[in-house]
């Protein structure tokens, strides 16, 4: 998967390769969400409370989601702004408080995030749930702060409430931990990824481009790009794990249900079909460059 996609667009657009854009594009996008996400927990309480706050977001990460945010706002031509960096980062946090919660014992047991002890291991289980909490009501708190029209405000929290809910992520993650039975066919494993993995970053997508000011028509390609790369992504996943989580004892995965090379092949077709998505957006080559990454990567 490392051909260079072309899709039809103005002038047959193509769509840059990632590395080298990415490596200009992102890195102050990603100090602008890091900084925003430093300064939200600075008044809680008690003191070490606050710091087990803060724990998980200073471990790292790549940004993914809010980067996803801030480049649909790109797509659709609206520039740079605080409040877009806002609403990217409420994404994050609902992303940072899953993996709290999921590292757990009574969830996967994981002793370690991105290369750190994860909270439960520095902080005893108790708080770690209470930090997972304060960063999924916080996201909430940081969209109802935004500097923009009342139903725009209103729209967010609901894409990110919905995203992250039963109908999305939660959903997902109960079936993802048995809840719905052995998964055996694609359509269920689909579901379950579809909400613990896809939902969020498809609400990014679409977030950033609500924040943005997206017309209808604008709305409804980068929500296709959304479910396309939410899926892809989970793809990638799998392939990059498919030693970890072969045999039984493994999760269900793309790979375990299709084999590798039909889950590059399907991957590929998500890609390519995202990209055809947004190809007439005003300024689509961040979004492009981000779902390149996501399906070629190699960590």
């Amino acid at each position: 998967m490392n051909s260079m996609p072309v899709v039809p667009g103005p002038e047959v657009w193509r769509a840059p390769e990632p590395s080298s854009f990415l490596a200009e594009w992102s890195p102050p996008r990603i100090d602008a969400v890091n900084q925003f996400l430093r300064t939200r927990f600075e008044d809680a309480w008690p003191s070490r409370f606050a710091l087990a706050c803060g724990y998980p977001l200073k471990t790292g990460g790549k940004r993914f989601r809010p980067l996803l945010s801030l480049a649909a706002a790109d797509a659709v031509g609206a520039a740079l702004s605080p409040h877009l960096i806002a609403a990217a980062s409420s994404v994050e946090l609902i992303h940072t408080y899953s993996l709290v919660h999921d590292d757990l014992p009574c969830m996967d047991d994981d002793n370690e995030r991105r290369g750190s002890p994860t909270v439960h291991v520095v902080y005893d289980e108790a708080p770690a749930l209470l930090v997972g909490d304060a960063l999924l009501t916080e996201a909430f708190t940081v969209l109802t702060e935004l500097p923009l029209e009342p139903q725009v405000v209103v729209s967010l929290v609901s894409e990110l409430a919905t995203a992250s809910g039963h109908r999305g992520m939660v959903g997902g993650q109960a079936g993802d931990i048995g809840m719905a039975g052995e998964i055996k066919d694609l359509d269920t494993l689909t579901r379950v990824h579809g909400g613990k993995t896809g939902a969020l970053i498809c609400a990014a997508v679409r977030m950033g481009a609500i924040a943005g000011g997206a017309d209808e028509g604008s709305l409804r390609r980068l929500t296709e790009y959304g479910r396309d790369i939410g899926l892809a992504f989970q793809m990638a996943d799998d392939l990059l794990d498919m030693e970890e989580d072969a045999g039984t004892e493994g999760p269900p995965s793309y790979v375990k249900l299709l084999g590798p090379q039909e889950t590059r092949t399907r991957a590929q077709r998500l890609l390519n079909n995202a990209l055809k998505s947004i190809s007439h957006l005003p300024k689509p080559d961040a979004l492009a460059a981000l779902a390149r990454f996501s399906i070629e990567r190699n960590h």
